[in-house]
This record gives C-alpha cells, sequence and structure tokens, in this order.
C-alpha cells in the first residue's frame, strides 16, 4: 500500500506506512519529495543503502541544501566507482565550489581513496590553482601521477607540473618544463639537483645555454654540478664557441683580438682557426698573420690569408674594370663634321 501511495504521489500517506514498517530508505525518498531533507539524511543513514544515500544527496543538491548534500556525499564518495558519477553530478550544475568543500571534508575519512586525492588535485587546477602545490605537496603518493600531470599541462600550472615531474622520476621532463617556463617553474636549488639526474646528457649542455641566457653569474655553480657528467673537452669548446659568438655579435675588433691572444696562450688551436672565420670582417690580416707567425700556425690560418687574397685580387680587378672604363670615356673620339661641295651635295 505504502508503494502505491508512493507511485501515486500520495507522499503524507506513504511516509506514514513507511514509517509503520521501518522501511528506512523508501521513507528517506518519501522524504524527499515532502522537502523533509534533514529527515531523509537520518532515515538514509539508517537505511545504510549506497543507493539511498545517492538519491538523497541528488535531491539535496537540486534544493540546494549543500550541508545536508556533503552529508550524504560522504557516505558515496569512499566508494571509487560512483565517485564519478556524483562528481559529474555536482559538475553538470555548476557547483563547483561545494564539490571541492565535500571532497576536502572526505580526505580524512578512513576510507578516502586515490581516486578521491587525484579528482580534487584535478579540481584545484581548475577552479583553485593556488591550492594545488600545498595539495600536491601532501598528498603526491596517494594521486594518480599520470592523471594530475595532464591536468596541471592543461592549466599552465608550469611549478606543479615539475613538482610532479620529480616525484614520477620523469626528470628529463621536468628539467625541459623548468627551462621552456623559467619565470613559473624555475628554482635553483631543485634545478641543480634534478639536472644531475636527467638520463639524455645532451640536456646537461642545454641547461649550461640555459644559465648563459638567463642566470649568467651562476652559471659556476652550475658547473660545480655537472662536471662529473660533463665531457670537458666538449665543454671548453662549447664556451669558446659562445665567446666566438659574443665577440662577433659585439663588433668590437679589440675584443676580438684579445680573445684570439687567449685562445694561443691557452693552446686552443682549432678554436684560433675558427675564430678567423667567425669574427673574419673584425679581424686585420696583418694581426693575424703575426700572430700566426709567432705561435707557428700558419698553415693552420693560411685558409683564411687565402680568403683574405681573393677578396683583395677581387677588389683590384674591379677597379682595373673602372678605370679602363674611365679611359675609354676620356678617349672617345668627337664625329668628324660633314663636308658639302659648292652645288649643295654632300
Amino acid at each position: 500500500v505504502g508503494d502505491r501511495c508512493y507511485e501515486k504521489g500520495m507522499y503524507e500517506a506513504a511516509k506514514l506506512l513507511y514509517s509503520n514498517v521501518s522501511n528506512f530508505a523508501c521513507l528517506a525518498s518519501t522524504l524527499v519529495h515532502l522537502g523533509e531533507y534533514q529527515a531523509a539524511v537520518d532515515n538514509s543513514r539508517k537505511a545504510s543503502s549506497t543507493r539511498t544515500w545517492k538519491e538523497v544527496c541528488f535531491a539535496c543538491v537540486d534544493g540546494q541544501e549543500f550541508r545536508l548534500a556533503q552529508l550524504c556525499g560522504l557516505h558515496i564518495v569512499i566508494h571509487a566507482d560512483e565517485l564519478e558519477e556524483l562528481m559529474c553530478y555536482y559538475q553538470d550544475r555548476g557547483y563547483f565550489e561545494e564539490l571541492i568543500s565535500m571532497l576536502e571534508a572526505a580526505l580524512g575519512l578512513e576510507r578516502a581513496h586515490m581516486g578521491m586525492f587525484t579528482e580534487l588535485a584535478i579540481l584545484y587546477s581548475k577552479f583553485k590553482p593556488q591550492k594545488t602545490l600545498e595539495h600536491l605537496e601532501l598528498f603526491w603518493s596517494r594521486v594518480n601521477i599520470p592523471k594530475v600531470l595532464r591536468a596541471a599541462e592543461q592549466a599552465h600550472l608550469w611549478a606543479e607540473l615539475v613538482f610532479l615531474y620529480d616525484k614520477y622520476e620523469e626528470y628529463d621532463n621536468a628539467v625541459l618544463t623548468m627551462m621552456s617556463h623559467p619565470t613559473e617553474a624555475w628554482k635553483e636549488g631543485q634545478f641543480k639537483d634534478i639536472i644531475t639526474k636527467v638520463a639524455n646528457v645532451e640536456l646537461c649542455y642545454r641547461a649550461l645555454q640555459f644559465y648563459l641566457d638567463y642566470k649568467p653569474l651562476l652559471i659556476n655553480d652550475l658547473l660545480l654540478v655537472l662536471s662529473p657528467r660533463l665531457d670537458h673537452t666538449r665543454t671548453v669548446s662549447f664556451f669558446s664557441k659562445d665567446a666566438m659568438q659574443h665577440a662577433a655579435e659585439s663588433r668590437d675588433a679589440e675584443l676580438t683580438q684579445k680573445l684570439l691572444q687567449w685562445f694561443l696562450e691557452e693552446g686552443k688551436r682549432e678554436c684560433f682557426a675558427a675564430s678567423l672565420f667567425t669574427c673574419y670582417d673584425l679581424l686585420r690580416p696583418d694581426m693575424v698573420l703575426e700572430l700566426a707567425w709567432r705561435h707557428n700556425l700558419v698553415d693552420l690560418a693560411m685558409p683564411y690569408f687565402i680568403q683574405v687574397m681573393r677578396e683583395y685580387l677581387s677588389k683590384v680587378d674591379r677597379l682595373d674594370a673602372l678605370e679602363s672604363l674611365h679611359k675609354q670615356e676620356e678617349h672617345v673620339t668627337e664625329p668628324a663634321p660633314l663636308m658639302f661641295d659648292f652645288d649643295g651635295h654632300e
């Protein structure tokens, strides 16, 4: 009889009948239709049924009784397979703050599971990004890291992304993220700690360039950390190449000459030869010839002198051609005047 009353919308009658037989699940459902949310929650507790908790929770959400909805929700979120449906119900109606509050309250439950920590991290990344890092620092071991990584990347939370890459032991990605987004993600101590763990040694050399571009005053600290992993010959060449590049861009002939002299003093013959072409238009051939002769490097510098000679000869040839053209113009004969006879004929 109670069921027939319920089906016909006779909720007051159904309430009396269900109360009489202690059918708490049906009574909770009936009380929801009567707008008696608190009583519905009390009877849901007695019914101890996930289906009843969900029905009452959703009804409380629709009635904007969020405190009561949260009480119901705490009995639902502990079931991993029910979490998605509950979250969708809140999110589809735009109740993000209320959903976050419920999950925050649920973290302290004895049956709290990975899905709860993971979904709260994703919600933070979308709606409360300022709380994401704190949450991850506390619970990183209890979240699904790959899932949260995707959410952090979509939200452009670069510092959080680096933190997760580090915990997930994806050190290469962590370093790349810090170098790509230094303003938000780079921290000196963290960078030096992670760079020593990368699998790809090429990232060490990229890190050197990164420091030269953004943190040149800290380059010595980075070198101390990286020295066990760097090829010293390649590192010296790296910095020599960088020095040549800066000298060429400076357009300072005196600086370029000092760099050449330093290369020779340090015995860096290949760097000396490379500089002759990198800084070609800033060098005086007589100075290069003197340095090459003094250090027995004339053979090494010969390609440079061949190029210089070719340019000089090309200039001389052009000057000769211009001079020849000028002389031809000077010696052009004036046209002979026309002669006529006395009869007026030419």
